[in-house]
């Protein structure tokens, strides 16, 4: 019996099958691999060709971290989690490797974050559909590189139009008498024509109407246009209508915003506002902790200071504008304390704030990077597609091209 058993064991050990991963070496039973046979590893046929008989075993020379997720992923019958030292991109490449198959990767990256988009239809007409491109993608083409050039340049030259505006010296050139020749207004004038017809490109073009109206940066063109209609309505008026003079600071307020149409041509500026967004839970939990801080070292520098001649703080909302530039370390100077006590709370209010300030920022560069990888990866699959695209299209008019110059069975006959 002991010789059996012994046989039956060593049996059992051969059965196993062996996965080396760069070194790190697992033994598996063929059934645990077995339950997923489309897999890279689940399948005998698939990974026999990475079998070293030499060492009895199947070697892969691939990430080495990511090894233990995918063997637990078979283990646990498809439960799959990526290491927190493994990047996603690796991990994501060690999936496709070993073949775990598209919904598990999917699935996977929906975890991740990585949630599916739907991708918009383009236009049906060849003419609509490259007028489509050439407003919205920059990167499609060179004219739509040049557009997208003139549409940045558009931007600067009025924002700079409505700060220069604002001078001391551009205010004794300005003509006063004619504003509708004055040079900032033409300037103004020539800027909103271009934003116009932008605008009016994409919403032509769109196949989506409802779709383009949500979205925020299409928002921002729309409000890029009404500060030139609100100035003529303005000049118009203005004799007969008290508040031109506010209207006219709301239009330039305005026109100031038109540098929030950057982000359409500019991929940093949109990963940092999704970044913000994303953190705005957190963004919000820094407000309510400064707020109490502030209330706080606010009341304790009342009362450490009250009846003190030289005193800054009349009242505890006196004391607020002090609590927050000292906490943002700014210190304008205009509020300070005059005491030894004073002093000694406004050096624990900076410290509190420095802390208070740096608990967010790793929150948010955590979520900028999060972002970032994401929209590499789907510019990066974008790229792929539209030159496979290409290449489909290439190979198409190659074959119409064969076609058109191979005769026919009438003319080959002939």
């Amino acid at each position: 019996m002991t010789a059996d058993r012994a046989r039956a064991a060593l049996a059992h050990l051969r059965r196993r099958v062996v996965i080396n991963v760069a070194g790190l070496r697992f033994e598996l039973e063929p059934e645990t691999l077995a339950r997923f046979p489309n897999t890279l590893l689940g399948s005998s046929e698939n990974r026999k060709k990475f079998y070293d008989p030499y060492r009895d075993e199947y070697f892969f020379d691939r990430h080495r971290p990511s090894a233990e997720a995918i063997i637990a992923f078979y283990q646990t019958g498809g439960r799959l989690d990526r290491p927190d030292e493994v990047p996603v991109d690796v991990f994501t490449d060690e999936l496709k490797f070993f073949k775990l198959g598209d919904d598990v990767i999917q699935r996977y990256r929906e975890k991740e974050g990585f949630h599916r988009v739907a991708e918009q239809p383009l236009p049906r007409s060849k003419l609509v559909k490259d007028l489509w491109v050439l407003a919205t993608k920059p990167r499609s083409s060179h004219w739509a590189m040049l557009f997208a050039f003139f549409s940045v340049f558009a931007i600067l030259l009025s924002v700079a139009a409505v700060c220069t505006e604002t001078l001391p010296m551009m205010q004794y050139s300005r003509n006063e008498k004619s504003p509708f020749v004055d040079p900032y207004f033409l300037i103004e004038t020539v800027c909103t024509g271009w934003f116009v017809l932008e605008l009016l490109l994409r919403v032509v073009t769109c196949p989506n109407r409802k779709r383009y109206f949500k979205s925020t940066l299409n928002i921002y063109d729309m409000i890029a246009v009404t500060p030139w209609f609100i100035t003529i309505v303005t000049m118009m008026v203005e004799p007969m209508y008290m508040y031109a003079g506010w209207a006219m600071r709301v239009t330039r307020l305005l026109r100031a915003t038109r540098a929030l149409k950057l982000a359409r041509y500019s991929r940093g500026l949109r990963m940092i506002g999704l970044a913000l967004t994303a953190s705005l839970p957190d963004i919000g939990m820094l407000g309510v902790f400064m707020g109490i801080c502030i209330i706080l070292f606010s009341s304790a520098i009342f009362f450490i200071e009250f009846g003190y001649e030289s005193t800054h703080f009349e009242s505890i909302p006196d004391g607020f504008w002090w609590a927050l530039i000292t906490m943002v370390t700014v210190g304008y100077g205009d509020h300070y304390p005059t005491t030894g006590g004073g002093k000694f709370l406004g050096s624990i209010c900076a410290l509190a704030g420095i802390l208070t300030i740096a608990l967010p920022v790793p929150v948010i560069v955590t979520k900028f990077d999060e972002l970032y990888d994401r929209q590499t990866e789907k510019d990066s699959e974008e790229d792929e597609d539209e030159h496979n695209k290409g290449n489909k299209d290439d190979i198409e008019d190659s074959e119409d091209e064969t076609l058109s110059e191979a005769p026919t069975t009438k003319e080959t006959i002939v």
